[in-house]
């Protein structure tokens, strides 16, 4: 048997049984919106959810008890979550696109002005600004929890990530609370469309990310976390920290210029 550093991955069901969930999804999705049962939809996301646990399940067995995470390996998947937030980088950036395409030469079918004629934009010293605040103070204890790591202080990481968490719930609360008070919809106009599709996708990366920082906090309460072998939580707080700056771009060029 050749002795090599990678770590040559078994075969797995799971990259069938997601692609199968996001096709019934797909599926789901499409006969939702003409109308029909949404039985296939809840199918698809049941599936997705079941993929996601036995897979990370499959990865979190590999680096922590079976030992596979080499430092060649670890090297792979940095880079690997390097690419993954550089193409999120292009996937907002498609969206502040549309948005300055829109704003800075409105069309006379906006009345020439931006926002558009008749809309009423969100209050940026409102809800925005504490939102601000809100992931703002959550990128300061993620920080605080990954030099908690490095020092090998159990305690303050599992505060630092607990008060991360609890930080991301609460800027998701606060999301929902001002689209529920929007005074236009997504119908609205190029402004309307615009506004929800980039701050909601925003707010799914939220909620993505609050449940990678639960996880990380779950291995970290499981003693699976070293000082010097835990990249799991940094590709974590690697991602936190992005949701971090689109935030801060997204409330200065819509809610605060775009108003």
């Amino acid at each position: 048997m050749i002795r090599q550093p990678f770590h040559l991955v078994e075969f797995s069901p799971w990259p069938l049984t997601g692609s199968m969930g996001a096709l019934m999804l797909t599926i789901g999705l499409t006969s939702w919106f003409h109308g029909h049962s949404m039985t296939c939809m809840y199918m698809g996301i049941i599936l997705i959810l079941i993929t996601m646990l036995q897979w990370w399940r499959d990865i979190i067995r590999e680096g922590t008890y079976q030992g596979h995470h080499t430092s060649h390996v670890a090297k792979g998947l940095r880079w690997g979550m390097i690419l993954f937030i550089a193409s999120e980088v292009l996937f907002f950036f498609a969206f502040f696109w549309a948005f300055f395409h829109s704003s800075l030469a409105p069309t006379p079918e906006l009345g020439c002005s931006w926002p558009p004629t008749g809309i009423q934009p969100i209050n940026p010293f409102s809800i925005p600004l504490l939102n601000t605040a809100v992931l703002l103070a959550s990128g300061v204890t993620v920080t605080w929890a990954h030099h908690s790591i490095m020092e090998g202080q159990r305690s303050e990481t599992i505060q630092a990530l607990t008060l991360t968490v609890l930080l991301g719930m609460y800027f998701t609360f606060l999301q929902a609370m001002e689209y529920w008070e929007a005074p236009f919809t997504i119908a609205d106009s190029v402004y309307g469309t615009t506004f929800f599709v980039a701050t909601g996708f925003h707010g799914l990366h939220v909620l993505i990310g609050s449940t990678f920082l639960l996880v990380c906090l779950t291995r970290v309460i499981m003693h699976h976390f070293s000082t010097g072998h835990h990249f799991g939580f940094e590709a974590a707080a690697w991602y936190w920290h992005f949701v971090d700056v689109v935030w801060i771009f997204l409330y200065i060029c819509i809610y605060w210029w775009g108003s």
